[in-house]
């Protein structure tokens, strides 16, 4: 298992952005499965949903196909679900500007190389916001449109993303 992850791009964040995009014109398209992780990410804007589109020669896909399904594990009640179909971006946890108000997560991507195929990911994330509220979201999206995508983009519903580090990485066959 050791060397079955290969790094293709990373972004740190320490000064407020609109968006980090990792592959795009760092992709690497001989991998089957990609892996997304990021750390400590943090918004300028407390409330703000966490929201990722795919991107296509380099551009974010804003159409409206985008459709997820998530389990929202809750430490102030309890569980619950979310599901949407044909948004304009997946969404997921909402951040804090606080001290410890942050978001983790870890996404695969597939089919993204495939332009007959749906490209979809998995999600697993969890963070605290600023109700205070720790949260988990375990899921997938998918952008119901048979093309091939190159990139990640990432972004808060309002605001920039303030601070965090965003990897990319292949998987290794």
């Amino acid at each position: 298992m050791a060397g079955s992850l290969i790094k293709i791009d990373e972004e740190i964040v320490t000064s407020a952005v609109a968006s980090v995009t990792l592959g795009a014109s760092n992709w690497d398209s001989s991998y089957d499965v990609y892996m997304v992780k990021a750390n400590n990410v943090v918004p300028s804007t407390d409330g703000a949903f966490l929201s990722y589109r795919f991107t296509v020669s380099g551009t974010a896909d804003s159409s409206a196909n985008y459709d997820h399904a998530y389990k929202i594990l809750r430490t102030d009640t309890t569980f619950s679900n979310n599901s949407n179909t044909n948004q304009t971006n997946l969404f997921e946890l909402t951040g804090g500007t606080g001290t410890g108000e942050a978001t983790q997560f870890i996404h695969y991507l597939f089919n993204f190389n495939n332009a007959s195929e749906y490209s979809f990911i998995t999600i697993e994330s969890t963070g605290f916001d600023n109700t205070p509220l720790h949260a988990g979201f375990q899921g997938g999206g998918v952008l119901t449109v048979a093309q091939a995508c190159d990139g990640y983009n990432i972004f808060y519903s309002t605001g920039n993303i303030a601070s965090g580090t965003f990897t990319l990485y292949g998987l290794k066959k």
